[in-house]
């Protein structure tokens, strides 16, 4: 009977570790998820870098041009609905570079960012490596396919922001004059900053549920309290979506409404997640 009872705690419980780590053992150990999670960005960004015609030509300059797939469609739906103001088909940017090593800066900003992007699902999986010991056995079961989701969630995030955001944002702010004798004339590391910031904001405000997951774990969120203070949640969303987009009504709109489907999915999520912290709690 006392073997009986010792297998069961042993199921529920988490497995003994070999050896207790200290500090500098934790330390070191962190220290080397780092280097590998840094080699990745830059052996992708080094990739990045020598394939600047792929990473400018084909994806950073695309969303300037009438050509763009966005731009095409949304002037096909202007045809359907009668809405001439929706296409966007005289997109005429001039990008200028005004220093000297501008043009090279931006090139390495460029495949550090691009790095970063295509690395993040290892990188999640490096700091999933790292907090994974100190889980116990059914957490780490429940929480395997957290770095898909994480990763999944971002590139959702990512490709949202690039083919509806980035055009919407470029066709506002590169066709918006204050007077016709002024000219735009948008510098170079503007446009890639613009481009750059509204991509990857996008792509990280989309890890709310992941957020939420985690925050409902150690007790600091619940459904109740996420349901409770949506009113003012949509606020903060609204805030948030400024941020992130430049100043265009339409654009923060465009955010805000996956933004709150992902927080009514966060709802649910903490529910849940709820439920297994008072069962495992009460067990």
């Amino acid at each position: 009977m006392a073997e009986e009872t010792s297998t069961k705690k042993g199921k529920n419980e988490k497995k003994a570790p070999e050896k207790e780590m200290s500090f500098w053992e934790h330390l070191e150990e962190l220290r080397w998820h780092v280097v590998r999670s840094l080699a990745a960005i830059l052996i992708l960004a080094i990739v990045a870098f020598l394939n600047r015609h792929l990473i400018f030509d084909t994806i950073i300059l695309a969303p300037k041009d009438s050509g763009f797939i966005t731009n095409r469609v949304l002037c096909k739906l202007a045809e359907i609905l009668s809405l001439k103001g929706l296409c966007i088909d005289n997109l005429s940017l001039n990008i200028i570079n005004i220093k000297m090593s501008g043009q090279f800066l931006v090139h390495m900003y460029v495949s550090i960012v691009a790095g970063i992007i295509v690395a993040f699902p290892y990188i999640i999986y490096e700091v999933w490596r790292f907090i994974s010991p100190a889980l116990y056995e059914k957490e780490r079961k429940h929480t395997t396919g957290a770095v898909a989701v994480c990763s999944l969630l971002f590139i959702l995030g990512v490709l949202f922001a690039y083919f509806l955001i980035v055009p919407l944002t470029i066709n506002f702010l590169g066709t918006y004059q204050v007077s016709d004798f002024v000219a735009n004339q948008v510098a170079l590391s503007s446009y890639i900053g613009t481009v750059v910031s509204v991509t990857l904001g996008v792509g990280i405000v989309f890890e709310l549920p992941i957020l939420v997951y985690f925050l409902t774990r150690v007790g600091i969120l619940t459904p109740e309290f996420l349901r409770k203070n949506r009113k003012y949640m949509i606020v903060v969303l609204l805030i948030i979506s400024a941020i992130i987009t430049p100043p265009d009504v339409f654009s923060q709109i465009l955010v805000v409404i996956p933004l709150m489907i992902l927080y009514e999915i966060s709802i649910s999520i903490s529910k849940r997640v709820q439920k297994r912290r008072e069962i495992r709690m009460a067990g």
